[in-house]
């Protein structure tokens, strides 16, 4: 079934748009064609999850938002996600759909360190920006969302790291949903060159609880010959933003990728991670962490697919479900033909909180070739009761003991990311889930 998605967008709205923002000819012909494409193109269909009655066509899609002179001007929430004890921050804020404050170590800039948002990309690094711009991780016409996707775009940045070039600060963005009708079309690309690294950040976040949009954003991450990023994201999105998410990272050669991501939305969410291991002894770890509670319905997959030889994937996704909130984790492990010496792991599992909350982990292995290894673990399930008893046997309330449990059953994922302040941002949310 055809989901119909009509929307007050039309060809003369997205060549005014696109000419608003200065941007190349090849741009605005991409966004027309993908207009066009939508009409024709079916919604995603993800595994056990009916989408169509989500929202994902009333929005507003350009809408400004003031520019800030300095950090001390944010509102108290947006600073708790920024180190405070740093004097440079490598940061990019967007408020809306406007850059809202940027900044970029100047002996970064020396080194050709490319750290902006996608409008100004697109005006100063447009030949950079087209090779990878929706043409090898994502197309335009996988569904009709990223072709929606392909011709709203309206936010994102543009991160871009040269060959031999080792950044050791994270680099930040912060994508702020001020306005509760603003939509977020964000579109983050991050290119790290042969024998580079760096560490990359984002936070999303928008507090609209009765207003109704919608978030359809897209990640390109692509890791060069001998490079390594590591990419960390806590979305947080309030329960009136229904969310599509699909973050696609592409590695070759000796680089590696890795994923960790804390999904914390508050709305019906679909998310996909997928990595294409595609150089030989490339290497990706993805980690997830989620939690539903109300009436929430999420859908994530994580997907890492083997091409070269003596590549390693290992996915993790840990889910919490509580109140009548459903969540089904598919981790998909695919080994092609010709990748010997492979190695796909996955490991799924849901704790479930309330009597009516419910939890689906699907792990699968696709395997094309002989001379590989790989395995699976996937259980859904109570809070232990044996870890309980221990705990309490302690002299730990029960609350005080289930709340133990359910930090350390999410700490392989926290623990993971990078930015200190951000850490610490995801635990409060967790507990604020949680409790």
């Amino acid at each position: 079934m055809t989901v119909e998605v009509s929307l007050p967008y039309d060809k003369e709205y997205v060549t005014q748009f696109s000419q608003g923002l200065n941007e190349p000819e090849w741009m605005k012909n991409l966004r027309l064609r993908a207009l066009d494409k939508s009409e024709s193109l079916q919604m995603p269909k993800p595994d056990k999850t009916n989408v169509s009655k989500w929202n994902f066509s009333d929005f507003k899609h350009d809408v400004n938002g003031d520019k800030i002179q300095s950090l001390g001007d944010l509102p108290r929430e947006i600073q708790n996600f920024l180190d405070q004890d740093k004097e440079q921050q490598n940061l990019v804020i967007q408020r809306n759909h406007t850059v809202a404050y940027g900044s970029l170590d100047p002996k970064l800039k020396e080194l050709g360190v490319i750290f902006t948002d996608m409008s100004t990309a697109l005006r100063e690094h447009a030949d950079l920006v087209q090779q990878y711009y929706m043409t090898e991780a994502v197309h335009v016409d996988e569904h009709r969302l990223t072709a929606l996707h392909a011709a709203l775009m309206n936010g994102g940045v543009f991160l871009y790291v040269p060959k031999n070039v080792e950044i050791e600060e994270p680099l930040q963005a912060i994508f702020w949903q001020e306005d509760p009708e603003a939509s977020l079309i964000n579109h983050v690309l991050v290119v790290a060159e042969e024998n580079s690294s760096v560490t990359y950040v984002e936070n999303y976040i928008s507090h609209n609880k009765e207003e109704k949009t919608s978030a359809n954003n897209i990640t390109e991450v692509f890791a060069k010959a001998g490079s390594k990023i590591d990419f960390g994201a806590v979305d947080n999105f309030d329960v009136g933003t229904t969310v599509y998410t699909n973050r696609r990272g592409v590695a070759d050669r000796d680089a590696t990728i890795e994923w960790a991501l804390g999904q914390m939305n508050e709305g019906d969410t679909i998310s996909e991670n997928i990595t294409h291991l595609v150089g030989d002894n490339s290497v990706s770890n993805a980690k997830t962490v989620a939690i539903g509670r109300g009436e929430q319905k999420q859908n994530f997959t994580a997907n890492i697919t083997h091409f070269g030889k003596g590549s390693e994937g290992y996915i993790l996704q840990h889910g919490v479900m509580k109140d009548k909130s459903s969540g089904i984790f598919n981790g998909i492990g695919k080994i092609e033909h010709g990748a010997t010496k492979s190695n796909a792991e996955q490991e799924s599992r849901v704790l479930m909180l309330s009597k009516d909350a419910r939890g689906d982990a699907n792990p699968i292995l696709l395997i094309d070739e002989d001379d590989v290894t790989a395995g699976h673990a996937a259980s859904v399930g109570r809070v232990d009761p044996i870890q309980l008893y221990y705990l309490m046997s302690r002299g730990i309330s029960k609350v005080e003991a289930e709340r133990l449990v359910i930090h350390g059953f999410l700490a392989p994922v926290v623990n993971q990311l990078p930015v200190k302040a951000v850490k610490e941002q995801l635990t409060k949310v967790i507990e604020r889930k949680v409790y």
